[in-house]
Parts: C-alpha cells; structure tokens; sequence
C-alpha cells in the first residue's frame, strides 16, 4: 500500500476551486462539501489530510478491478506512447483487439461492438438502432431503473431524476418491476409483475405490439435498490419478446464485468439479449468507455447499411487499450471467480447484520452487489426514509453514511438502500473491515427502527 501523504493546504485549495467552478451531477451545488481524494490503491483511496477510507461503492459501482491496477495503469502509458488519439473511421489495434475479446466473452452470438463514452450513450445508440431494425417506435421500460443522464437515456430512466428533463423524447412507455419485497401487485401466487412475461404481455395488449420496438432493462437494478429478479423472470420476458418480434436490451452498465459473479449478470439466467449495453467495469473507469454490443442478426443487418451514429471518440485508443488489459487481467487473475466465490461470504456477514439489527428490512444481491433496504419497521417494511427523500427527511440515512466515512468507509446511498459494492478484488480481510465499521453506522438506523 502507498504511503499517505499530508497536505492539508493542497487540499483545501482542490475543495474550494471544485465548490466555485465545478459543477457536480446530482447534486445541490451550496450543500457541497466534497472529500478531496489525493490517491487511491486496490481498494481503498484517501485524501490530502491522510485519512484513508476503504471503498466499499467502488466509486459509482465502475472501479471493479480497483484503484490503479498496474497492469491497466501500464497499458495506458504504453498506448500514450504509441498513439494517443485518432478518428473513428481508423482502424487501431486496441480498438479491433477490444471487440473481438467482447465477442468472446459475451455470452451467445452477440458478437459487434459500437463504441461510447460511456453507459448512457450505450443505450441512446441501442434504443436508435433497435427502432431502426425493428420500424416501430415504442421502448419498454421499468419504473425503479436509471439508463443515464443524456437526453434519451434519461427518459427511459425511470426513477424521479428524470423530473426535471421532462417533457423527454416520445414513444416510452413504462412497467412495473420485479421488486418482490414491495411488490406492487401485493404478490400473489402466481405474481403477474415478479414473474414478468404476463405483465408484459397486458402492457403490449394495450399498447399495440406491433408498435414496440424494445424491452430496455437493467438485468440487476443498480442505484435504485439491488433488486435481483426472480428466478423465471428474465426468461419470461425473453419469452414475450421473442414472441411479438421485440428486441430484449439488457443495460449491464453496473451489472456487467463480473459484478454478479459471471461475466455478465444475464448468464446468471441463461438469457442473450438482443442488444447489450455496457461501461463502467469494461475498464472500471480508468478513461471514460462503453460499448453497445448487439447478436448476431442485427450485425448481419446493419453490415449494408449507413449506421446513423457517430461520437469522435468512439473507440478511443487509450479507453480500448486500458479496456484490452482489464480484460486480460480479469481471465488471469480470476477476478470474475473472485467475485463469485465472495458472494456467499457477503451474504453470511449481510445477513448477520440483518439479525442484529432492527432497521434493516431486507439484504439482497450477488456477487460482489448488495444491497441493505432499511426500514422504521419490519413488519410494515416502513422505509426508514421516504421515496426521493432530500434534505431533512433524508437525515437518518445520511446519518449512516457520515458514520461510516468518519469510520475510514466510503458507502453508496440511494433513498432507504445502502449499496454494497466494492471492487470485486477485495480480500475477505477487507470484507470483513468494512462490515464491521458498516454494523457500528447502522446502530445510527436503529435509533430510527421500531
């Protein structure tokens, strides 16, 4: 581990410049009060004062393989050196090299790649080209989702931080989502909504299937709760969609890169998309990337045609060339495994949490993504915040998080679920570090519990 170095002063200044001149993604830019990071290594970063904190978000769910990863590191020297930049209609070895592993390590027959930034472009350029194959207009998606802040993607998001973007493009329409622990069809036996394909299938009655060119869906929901679908869900909607002539996209931008302990969340249900998108643990965020990979039939089609997309840094070199290395590292050191193996151990020491305290309502995940849903009361799964809480009604979470950061952990929140998600490199030593700081915050929750 790196030596942490003080420079109080250093710091101050990065905090005030980044509070003038910068401005934050959601957030409220006066209540700012940001950690200045000098430095991070494996799974842990720190700030200009020393403090070290261990990384128990890995960020926003993308620093999969951990902070400064040599290998990653060295390749995107290495490429700087050979070529830092060149257009889109090239050809470069990183580029062509990154591709053809996608292919190989997607699951089914989904086989060429187009090239982003980032997720949200993934998914702008997933619902165009799946209008344009399919003539039809409409796109599914659920409610509890988020597919990013660009103007399509933020649409198709379905949680409140579309708001303020409204009116967005036309032609989405909403469904429910699997949610079993608050199930909004109450749950019966068989649920229409948690088992997928017939509540698909009276969305489609009503909308016309032959308007509806897409089912968009994260295979896990990411921020907005951790929740893992049903077994028979993900199949059903497959199902459904196969059977209307429907393109199935499946946002992996989270969940995808070993995250659930398979290469890719679907292959947890033996599903190929038709359209897959991804980002974040492609290269764990080291140069801004992401990809929409599409099957076999979609490829053949567009092979003779004007594809109606462009970014200039599609497939920039020294993104591929950090994505090739990830890669690499992730079949030879086994990272993937890792996080398989790391599941059981997360949900013993979860659910051990979940026994001592009141205030947690649910855990769930796999792999290496868990959440805690935290709640006033268990027996009426009160959420122990409201929905889109801000400000004074978010306290008893935010609390939480302040606890644990004045403790040396980093945590993600979003409403009344923390997110568990470090990178998938950690060791049991360090799992075990975090959730013992994680079980003295959530003494914080209880205060609020029944």
């Amino acid at each position: 581990m790196a030596i942490v170095e003080s420079n109080t002063e250093l710091g101050r200044q990065v905090v005030e410049d980044a509070k003038r001149y910068v401005m934050h993604s959601w957030s409220v830019q006066n209540a700012l009060d940001p950690i200045p990071v000098a430095g991070g290594e494996g799974r842990y970063f720190w700030d200009f004062d020393g403090n070290r904190y261990l990384d128990f978000a890995s960020q926003l769910v993308n620093v999969s393989i951990g902070h400064q990863h040599p290998r990653v590191v060295a390749a995107i020297k290495e490429q700087a050196d050979k070529l830092c930049t060149i257009g889109p209609p090239m050809a470069t070895e990183p580029r062509s090299t990154l591709a053809r592993m996608l292919a190989e390590v997607t699951p089914g027959d989904l086989e060429m790649s187009f090239f982003t930034n980032g997720g949200a472009e993934a998914n702008e350029n997933a619902i165009k080209l799946a209008r344009w194959y399919t003539g039809r207009h409409k796109i599914i998606a659920r409610y509890r989702s988020y597919h990013g802040a660009t103007g399509g993607a933020i649409t198709l998001t379905g949680d409140p931080r579309r708001w303020p973007a409204e009116p967005g493009i036309p032609g989405v329409v909403r469904m429910l989502d699997p949610y079993t622990y608050r199930c909004p069809a109450g749950h019966p036996d068989p649920c229409p909504v948690c088992t997928g394909g017939p509540h698909l299938e009276e969305i489609l009655q009503y909308e016309g299937a032959h308007t509806v060119a897409a089912v968009i869906l994260e295979t896990v929901t990411g921020t907005n709760g951790i929740i893992v679908p049903p077994e028979g869900y993900l199949q059903s909607i497959r199902e459904v969609c196969d059977r209307h002539g429907i393109l199935l996209i499946a946002d992996e931008v989270m969940a995808g890169f070993g995250r659930t302990g398979k290469w890719f969340g679907v292959e947890n249900w033996d599903v190929v998309p038709d359209i897959l998108s991804v980002a974040k643990g492609i290269n764990s965020g080291y140069i801004p990337l992401g990809a929409m990979i599409v099957r076999k039939p979609i490829a053949d089609w567009v092979r003779d045609k004007y594809f109606a997309g462009g970014l200039t840094y599609s497939g920039h070199p020294l993104a591929c060339a950090s994505a090739v290395a990830s890669i690499e590292a992730f079949k030879e050191e086994g990272i993937v495994e890792h996080a398989a193996e790391m599941g059981p151990a997360f949900a013993e020491q979860l659910r051990g949490l979940q026994e001592k305290h009141p205030s947690i309502g649910e855990v769930r995940g796999l792999g290496c993504f868990w959440g805690i849903e935290l709640v006033k009361n268990r027996e009426t799964r009160e959420p122990l915040v409201p929905f889109n809480a801000t400000g004074e009604a978010f306290a008893p979470v935010a609390r939480v998080y302040k606890a644990a950061l004045d403790r040396g952990l980093y945590l993600m929140t979003h409403w009344n679920v923390v997110m568990v998600c470090p990178p998938l490199t950690i060791t049991r030593e360090e799992l075990e570090e975090g959730i013992s700081v994680l079980d003295e915050a959530l003494s914080v929750a209880d205060e609020y519990a029944a």
